[in-house]
């Protein structure tokens, strides 16, 4: 393992950094302010769900459009369009409460000033378009291409050019960011306003993780090819000459993916960790209110969990480049079902802890498994497209979570109750995901062409 990080830290850095920067429009990081902005906006919680959820699907519809750039341009060209966005998103949540009072301009004393709301509207579709959505459809599809395949090994046959670790060693990105950023949230609360926290983590991103991502990004690896004279060195031939890229046409176009029938069957199992996630910490302080928990439980409980994660993320790696990603997916979904039964039927405040670390195994399985399944199944040529698809619907499914959980909790259907089905769905989930598996199996890699 310590050869291969040497050889391509360079590019597994840049996805790292890609990764960590997306925490900045994940709903963990949102929801540190939803109580601050519940009642600066006068929103109840299926209100702020209803605007979080119209916000988000209005991302992952934007994304769909703005995503298959990444098949024509460079990442780190990308880059220099979506976090200067994703900055732009964090600045207006910030100033949001602020502008129904700001005096007008002398030179343009008519000037109307917007209203908060929409504002607020404005600013979570940055975040989620291009924090959620973009840093990780960037990250993904970059390490996908950096480490491809051998030609014929796209759906999981032979090498896959140490995908799996490339992917997991660049999701310790987000696993730093929900092991620091939540702490460090509660801690510039109790020294200011959250919105100076904004403004410091829109700083830190233009400042510090952008200009370093796109310094790393800027040498494009070719598979196949690796570095002399560490990150910053020179390509260089290592070793015997392995199995060619991929054809330029090899691998499914996204219209011939959305045609195919097991591609649903793998977001049966693949959105669940989205949706669930994004439900409940959205909705934590509710949780935490209704049980009587101090205001830090959620947050506290972060750090044991990315600990795990970042175990279950590395293993996961390996697992998937010594059998396959296909093989991973039936069973990562059962840890993060017990968890949910736990926090759904237990009102001690550790239960918040018990659930963080299950959910952990399944989150450290998915961040791999995300990275790892669809260029395994579909090849790489059009994964930019294809991925874009994907992840639109990931942030779909993660805008539906905090929508309904919020109006279910305005009709009266209790919190914990919901958690409790979302608990017994991942416990069923798999035996599905088993059949679909051996199907795929039959079906084999050809990818289809033209």
């Amino acid at each position: 393992m310590r050869p291969f990080i040497i050889a391509n830290l360079r590019w597994i850095a840049a996805g790292f950094l890609l990764l960590f920067a997306s925490s900045f429009g994940q709903t963990f990081f949102i929801a540190l302010s939803g109580g601050a902005i519940r009642a600066e906006f006068g929103l109840s919680d299926g209100g702020f769900g209803a605007l979080y959820m119209a916000a988000t699907l209005t991302g992952a519809l934007g994304l769909v459009w703005l995503g298959p750039i990444v098949d024509r341009m460079a990442p780190w060209r990308v880059m220099l369009i979506a976090m200067p966005a994703l900055a732009a998103g964090m600045v207006t949540i910030a100033l949001a409460p602020a502008l129904p009072v700001l005096p007008a301009l002398p030179v343009l004393p008519a000037l109307p000033v917007l209203p908060a709301l929409p504002v607020l509207f404005l600013a979570l579709c940055l975040l989620r378009l291009f924090g959620q959505g973009m840093m990780v459809h960037i990250a993904y599809t970059a390490i996908g291409r950096w480490f491809a395949a051998g030609h014929g090994s796209a759906a999981g046959r032979g090498s896959t050019a140490g995908r799996g670790l490339a992917v997991s060693l660049s999701a310790l990105g987000l696993n730093l960011g929900q092991a620091v950023l939540p702490l460090a949230f509660v801690a510039g609360m109790a020294a200011g306003s959250w919105q100076i926290n904004w403004l410091v983590a829109a700083a830190l991103l233009l400042l510090v993780v952008m200009p370093l991502a796109v310094w790393l990004a800027r040498v494009e690896r070719v598979p196949g090819q690796t570095v002399t004279g560490g990150p910053a060195g020179r390509l260089a031939e290592t070793g015997p000459a392995p199995a060619p890229a991929p054809a330029p046409d090899s691998g499914w176009t996204r219209a011939q993916v959305l045609r195919d029938p097991c591609f649903y069957g793998l977001l049966l199992g693949m959105l669940p960790p989205a949706f669930i996630s994004n439900t409940i910490f959205f909705h934590q302080v509710h949780l935490g209110r209704l049980r009587g928990w101090p205001a830090d439980v959620f947050a506290s409980a972060f750090t044991g969990y990315a600990l795990v994660t970042v175990a279950c993320v590395l293993l996961a790696g390996q697992l998937i480049d010594r059998f396959s990603a296909r093989a991973l997916l039936p069973a990562y979904l059962l840890p993060m079902g017990a968890g949910c039964l736990l926090l759904g039927l237990v009102d001690a405040p550790w239960a918040a802890f018990g659930f963080m670390m299950l959910y952990g195994i399944s989150d450290g399985a998915s961040l791999a498994l995300f990275g790892s399944l669809w260029p395994e199944i579909y090849g790489t040529r059009f994964l930019g497209a294809i991925r874009a698809a994907v992840v639109a619907l990931m942030v779909f499914a993660s805008a539906l979570g905090p929508g309904i959980g919020g109006a279910l909790i305005d009709l009266g259907v209790a919190f914990p109750a919901q958690i409790t089905a979302m608990g017994l769905y991942c416990l069923l989930v798999p035996g599905v995901l088993l059949v679909l598996v051996g199907r795929l199996e039959r079906r084999g890699p050809a990818p289809l062409t033209g």
